[in-house]
């Protein structure tokens, strides 16, 4: 069968459970169709980068699936109805990827952050570039 990746958008107002619901009920939708999700992550509540139906926010999850086309088609048809899914976007990949998204590992701890203290050390201990001429910075010789 062929895989895919979907992300859909949920609305700002909705709670995190509410979400689990609405990410429940798309899975069970595929696996009614013939498909089986592979993996599902949830990347938490993050800014948008314009309004859309008067929300700044939204909830972001991320949907593996291995299915038919037929189920997919049926699973944007659901997304396109429902109130609380503001955008979906389906791609077909060639393959899954195994692991957390890159999404999901640019969240790294505090303790994998540099500290203030920290990051003045490591700007000093960076080599810096060799110092270049350029043609106005060199004197004309006299001879």
């Amino acid at each position: 069968m062929p895989l895919y990746e979907n992300v859909f958008i949920g609305r700002q107002d909705i709670s995190g459970t509410q979400v689990e619901q609405l990410t429940d009920s798309f899975v069970q939708l595929i696996a009614e169709q013939g498909g089986e999700v592979k993996k599902r992550e949830y990347w938490g509540l993050r800014n948008l980068a314009y309004r859309m139906n008067k929300n700044r926010k939204g909830h972001y999850v991320l949907l593996n699936i291995d299915a038919p086309a037929a189920a997919i088609a049926e699973l944007e048809r659901t997304m396109r109805i429902n109130e609380d899914v503001l955008r979906y976007l389906t791609l077909r990949v060639d393959k899954l990827e195994e692991g957390p998204s890159p999404i999901m590992q640019s969240r790294g701890s505090r303790e994998d952050r540099p500290r203030r203290g920290d990051r003045e050390r490591y700007e000093r201990s960076e080599p810096e570039a060799p110092a270049t001429t350029t043609a106005a910075a060199v004197e004309p010789v006299e001879a």
